[in-house]
């Protein structure tokens, strides 16, 4: 029989492990802009994004981590092992699409996962609807903020840089494009490292190790730390899907999707709504493409990404489900 101090050290080695294959997945999202604009080598962008992401630490509330804790499922169905199996199925779900090269959300495997693992074990009484359809909601409405939102900031220097030479431009714009990559960095740490806080939280407290759900600071810089980590070995598949088979960039539309994803972003996180960040990014690239030419936009691959976003909850539950059944067996 393995001690209830055994699992929980599993556990926030699984969630840990979590957050480093979120950075690892999602690294893309940061940097795929600036490193296909060739504002930034790979190396670069990347420890540039690493840095971003523990500094997302610091910025905002922990309203999005008590949403993972509390929002999605009642904190009474969770066990150690439903935590075990959550992970393993957002874990599992996210190097499948890794190693096809689709940008799909961390965010949403998490949460499929855990769907997955309480209903297998209670079924759906311990669900929350509520919590559950928000994070639906707003597969939809997220991209569609940072769509519109950088196409508004599209048009709106096409009419102020008119005037400039294409090359004057270029110039201007990969400049900012460092700080508006920095920025969306921020905002992905902030986000995205915030899931597996509320994971270890809910962790500690099922396991009585502390007696209200409340962050602690070791659990903030432990996360943000992972998701530096695996930002910064991220992997390079998901780069050229997100810079180059959605729509060509230059780097003013980088500086547009990358400013427009980073606000979607802080402003969800403020208002503790766990939303993918990739979908943002993914949605602010679809906009600048369809502000220059409707037509440079490669709407089968974005189809493809849109399919991904679907099946990433119930597939990610149904391996949580799964995977609750093999760790049953094994530990339980």
């Amino acid at each position: 029989m393995v001690s209830t101090a055994t699992l929980v050290l599993i556990g926030i080695f699984t969630a840990l492990l979590f957050d480093f294959i979120n950075g690892f997945h999602d690294a893309a999202n940061a940097i795929a802009t600036v490193v296909i604009t060739k504002v930034l080598k790979p190396h670069q962008a990347v420890l540039m994004a690493a840095l971003a992401n523990f500094v997302g630490a610091f910025v905002f509330s922990v309203a999005v981590a008590k949403m993972i804790g509390k929002g999605i499922v009642n904190p009474s169905a969770i066990t150690i092992y439903v935590i075990l199996a959550a992970l393993a199925g957002a874990i599992i779900w996210d190097l499948i699409t890794w190693v096809m090269g689709l940008p799909t959300s961390s965010s949403h495997a998490l949460i499929g996962g855990l769907i997955g693992s309480v209903f297998v074990t209670t079924g759906i009484k311990y669900l929350n609807f509520m919590g559950i359809m928000k994070v639906f909601f707003f597969i939809f409405v997220a991209p569609v903020m940072g769509m519109i939102g950088a196409a508004f900031f599209a048009i709106l220097i096409i009419n102020l840089f008119r005037n400039h030479h294409p090359l004057k431009l270029n110039k201007i714009f990969k400049r900012l494009q460092l700080a508006s990559s920095f920025f969306y960095s921020v905002g992905h740490g902030t986000n995205d490292a915030q899931k597996s806080m509320g994971i270890i939280t809910l962790l500690l407290f099922s396991a009585g190790y502390i007696k209200e759900f409340e962050i602690s600071t070791w659990v903030i810089l432990s996360c943000h730390a992972a998701i530096a980590l695996g930002t910064y070995f991220g992997g390079w598949k998901i780069v050229k899907t997100m810079g180059t088979k959605i729509t060509k960039l230059r780097p003013f539309e980088g500086f547009c999707s990358e400013s427009s994803g980073g606000i979607v972003l802080l402003v969800t996180a403020w208002l503790g709504i766990p939303v993918s960040t990739t979908h943002v990014i993914a949605g602010s690239i679809m906009g600048v493409g369809t502000v220059e030419n409707f037509k440079t936009v490669r709407w089968a691959t974005a189809r493809r990404i849109v399919w991904a976003w679907l099946l990433t909850i119930p597939i990610s539950a149904l391996i949580a489900a799964g995977s609750y059944m093999v760790i049953a067996k094994i530990l339980i």
